[in-house]
C-alpha cells in the first residue's frame, strides 16, 4: 500500500538530509573558508506583495534565519511577469547572499522569451523545489457565476467576453488557464494582465474582473470570509481547507491536473558547498512544525526535491508552457 503523502515527505526529507550530511566532510574546508553566511541574506521575490510566493517567503523567513544564523531580508521586486526581479537577483554576486524564490512563472519566462532579455534559466542554478500547490479560478459573489460549470457555459456562449485577471501575460496562472480552457473544449476568455497576484485580488474584490486565476492560497482568506467564490482548483484533489471546492478534473475538464510549484534558486556560479547549505536549510525549514502547519492551512504541499530532480521538473514545465503558448499564439510582455 502506498505511503500517505506526509509519510512520503518525511522519508524523503530523512534520506535527503542524510545524503547532504554525508557530503559535508568533503565540502567542509571550502565552506569554512567562505564562512557562509557571514551577513544577512537577501531573498528576492519577483512579485509585488500579496501573492503566494511572497506569502511562502515570509512563512519560511524565521525558520531559515534560525537555521542559517543570519537575518533573511525578503525583497519584493515586481514587473514583467517576474522578469524584473529575476534579472535583479541574477546580477547579484554568486555567493549565496542573494537568492531567488520563484514559482513556475520562472519556467514561463523561458517558454516565452523576450527579445534582448537574458535567459534566466542559464542565469540560475535550481536549489530546491520548496512546495507544490493548486491554482484556482475565483470570482466574486455578484458575478452571477455560481459554479465552474457556469463559468464554462458563459465562456462558451460569449467567447472572449469574460474578463479573467492573471498576474501577467505569460505568468504560470495565465498559461495554466490556457491549458484548462483547452482541456475544457477550447474555451476562450479575455485574460487581463497585472503585475502580480495581489493587484489581481484587489480588482476582483472590487468587481472590476469577472474572474481570476490565482494560486489557491492567494484567494483563500477572501474565500473563507465570503468575499470571493472559488469555482474550481487545478490540482488532483479538493483543497483540505475548503473541501466543497471541486477540481477541474471532476467537472469541466476530465483528467486535467496542473499544479504550480515554488522553488529556491541561486545565481549561476554559486559554489557547490553553498548550494548544499541552502538545500539543507530549506529541508530543515520544511521539517519545522510551525512551517508545516502554516503550509497545510494554505494548501501548500512540502516538496524538498533536490537540485537534479528540481531541474528536470523545471525543464519539463518549460516544455509544457512553450507548447500551449505556441498553440494559443501567446507572446511575452517585454
Amino acid at each position: 500500500m502506498p505511503l500517505p503523502t506526509s509519510q512520503r515527505f518525511r522519508r524523503r526529507l530523512l534520506l535527503q538530509t542524510l545524503a547532504a550530511a554525508g557530503s559535508l566532510p568533503l565540502l567542509a574546508p571550502q565552506a569554512r573558508a567562505a564562512a557562509y553566511p557571514d551577513r544577512p541574506i537577501r531573498l528576492v521575490v519577483p512579485w509585488p506583495p500579496g501573492g503566494a510566493v511572497g506569502v511562502l517567503a515570509r512563512i519560511l523567513q524565521p525558520a531559515l534565519a534560525a537555521e542559517l544564523g543570519q537575518p533573511i531580508v525578503v525583497e519584493n521586486i515586481g514587473g514583467a511577469a517576474g522578469r524584473v526581479g529575476g534579472q535583479a537577483a541574477a546580477r547579484a554576486a554568486a555567493d549565496g547572499h542573494t537568492i531567488l524564490l520563484a514559482n513556475d512563472t520562472f519556467a514561463a519566462t523561458e517558454a516565452l522569451p523576450v527579445d534582448g532579455a537574458p535567459a534566466l534559466r542559464r542565469a540560475f542554478v535550481p536549489i530546491t523545489q520548496v512546495i507544490t500547490a493548486a491554482q484556482a479560478i475565483f470570482t466574486h459573489p455578484k458575478s452571477g457565476l455560481a459554479s465552474i460549470q457556469d463559468f464554462a457555459a458563459a465562456a462558451r456562449a460569449r467567447p472572449g467576453a469574460l474578463n479573467v485577471g492573471v498576474p501577467g501575460i505569460g505568468a504560470s496562472q495565465h498559461l495554466t488557464s490556457e491549458l484548462l480552457l483547452r482541456a475544457a473544449g477550447g474555451l476562450r476568455v479575455e485574460h487581463v494582465p497585472y503585475r502580480g497576484g495581489g493587484p489581481v485580488v484587489q480588482d476582483l474584490l472590487a468587481g472590476i474582473l469577472d474572474a481570476a486565476v490565482l494560486t489557491f492560497s492567494a484567494g483563500l482568506p477572501h474565500a473563507q470570509s465570503g468575499l470571493l467564490v472559488p469555482l474550481a482548483v487545478t490540482g488532483a484533489e479538493r483543497p483540505a481547507s475548503l473541501p466543497s471546492v471541486p477540481t477541474a478534473a471532476e467537472t469541466i475538464a476530465p483528467g486535467f491536473v496542473q499544479d504550480t510549484w515554488i522553488g529556491l534558486f541561486a545565481p549561476a556560479g554559486t559554489p557547490a558547498p553553498i548550494q548544499a547549505r541552502l538545500h539543507q536549510a530549506i529541508l530543515a525549514a520544511l521539517a519545522d512544525a510551525t512551517v508545516r502547519e502554516r503550509l497545510a492551512e494554505l494548501g501548500f504541499a512540502p516538496s524538498g526535491l533536490g537540485p537534479a530532480e528540481f531541474a528536470a521538473q523545471f525543464d519539463g514545465t518549460i516544455d509544457t508552457f512553450a507548447a500551449i503558448a505556441r498553440e494559443r499564439g501567446i507572446t511575452a510582455q517585454s
